[in-house]
């Protein structure tokens, strides 16, 4: 039987198969079905610095809610404490508790003290390691491009430097270099890179002229993205890839992992079909590794990416194959669209 096993950020995992940060990663009962299906790891669901700071808002209207009416109302809960992240850090004690896979928690915060103390108190939970989920859709015209990518070049430097444990990055795909970047960030010490974070965004009702916030599902194609850029960065930086969005099947895996990706996250497709499909997806890679005759998964990883290609094959990677695309006859291009 073909070895699944690989290393991913320094953890040595039985499969490149990882379910991602979701809802599902947040309960015990969906949790210990992952690790039942055959997980590799699990990410626990993100600890964001702003559900926190809503829910210290809404504590403190509703202690302050009667002020007016009598000046000693709010006496009546002396004690009454803002929860912070504790209730999330016990929650990342339950889950290394209950699994014996590696755990990786996650955190999205927004002000630097708060990444560095978060992450401190993560630490200490006993997790495996740490996932930062960075972004900047920066509404300030003035802030070069250059200047947010140093300050989050920065920001990853001075947690890493804080932590003993692994710390990987889930970016997003709105960098002017995604290269650069990721490979600025790999000489900084970061183990890993998760392409790419699948940000949510804001619609517009037509009919009621106001803001909705759609909750969408990813597809396969999405996830020629990750695969276009594992496939870059393959040999080019020490740090593990991971693949994440659109990763539905054994088929998506077994691309991602063929241009140079050393994991990939699901989440979409455990919604979509069972924690359970886990299984099928493991079986599916085994099965395509064992009729090419593949023993391990380091004997494909990184054969279709840009640095093992022939210089001809790997302009797949460059501007160029989508040039040559363009200048194709009409129904042939019409044939492959449709």
């Amino acid at each position: 039987m073909s070895d699944l096993s690989v290393n991913y950020l320094g953890l040595d995992l039985d499969n490149p198969v990882i379910a991602g940060a979701s809802g599902l990663t947040s309960n015990l009962t969906t949790i210990k079905n992952i690790e039942d299906a055959g997980a590799g790891a699990i990410v626990c669901k993100s600890l964001f610095e702003e559900e926190i700071q809503l829910e210290a808002m809404k504590l403190r209207k509703e202690l302050s809610e009667y002020n007016e009416i009598h000046a000693e109302m709010i006496t009546t809960h002396p004690n009454l404490r803002e929860k912070g992240p504790e209730q999330h850090l016990f929650w990342l004690r339950k889950t290394k508790e209950a699994v014996s896979i590696p755990v990786i928690a996650s955190l999205n915060a927004v002000n630097e003290n708060t990444w560095i103390e978060y992450a401190k108190l993560i630490e200490q939970t006993g997790v495996d390691a740490l996932e930062l989920n960075i972004s900047s859709l920066s509404s300030f015209h003035l802030e070069s491009s250059e200047f947010i990518e140093q300050a989050q070049l920065d920001l990853l430097a001075r947690i890493k430097n804080k932590l003993k444990i692994p710390v990987s990055v889930k970016i997003g795909p709105l960098y002017t270099n995604i290269a650069n970047f990721v490979m600025r960030a790999d000489q900084s010490g970061i183990a890993g890179f998760v392409l790419f974070n699948r940000f949510f965004r804001a619609d517009i009702d037509i009919d009621h002229n106001e803001m909705v916030y759609p909750f969408t599902f990813s597809q396969s194609a999405d996830s020629l993205l990750p695969l276009t850029y594992a496939g870059i960065l393959f040999g080019k930086v020490s740090g593990s890839i991971c693949g994440s969005t659109g990763i539905l099947n054994a088929q998506d895996a077994v691309k991602l992992i063929l241009a140079g990706a050393d994991a990939v996250q699901v989440v979409t497709t455990l919604y979509r079909n069972g924690t359970s499909h886990i299984t099928t997806i493991l079986d599916g890679i085994r099965e395509w590794m064992e009729t090419r005759g593949y023993g391990k998964i380091d004997d494909f990883k990184g054969r279709m990416s840009r640095e093992t290609l022939s210089k001809k094959d790997s302009r797949a990677y460059r501007r160029s194959q989508y040039i040559k695309m363009l200048m194709q006859p009409p129904e042939v291009l019409a044939e492959q669209i449709y």
